[in-house]
């Protein structure tokens, strides 16, 4: 996650970063690993805040919403990744 990430997810309606005691959540922070949903990360994409993706984790049924070459460009140890979203 990046704080950019939970900051625009927070805007919309879903705050990943507070904890939530009834369901034990432990809320999220920046540099934890979370299962999104594609059009979420899309979403993201195009506001120009997508975090990074485990592309080895991500199930292939992604590719009917997210190109993978987007995918790829946010891949998690990807050297143009941290440039990609300093271009954003």
């Amino acid at each position: 996650m990046t704080r950019q990430f939970l900051e625009f997810t927070r805007s919309r309606g879903n705050d990943l970063s507070t904890p939530q005691n009834g369901s034990r959540f432990p809320g999220l922070r920046e540099g934890d690993r979370w299962c999104l949903c594609a059009a979420r990360w899309k979403e993201a994409l195009a506001a120009k805040v997508a975090p990074p993706v485990i592309l080895r984790a991500t199930h292939r049924i992604t590719l009917q919403h997210v190109k993978l070459n987007e995918l790829r460009k946010y891949a998690l140890g990807n050297t143009n990744q941290r440039q990609a979203q300093n271009k954003a």
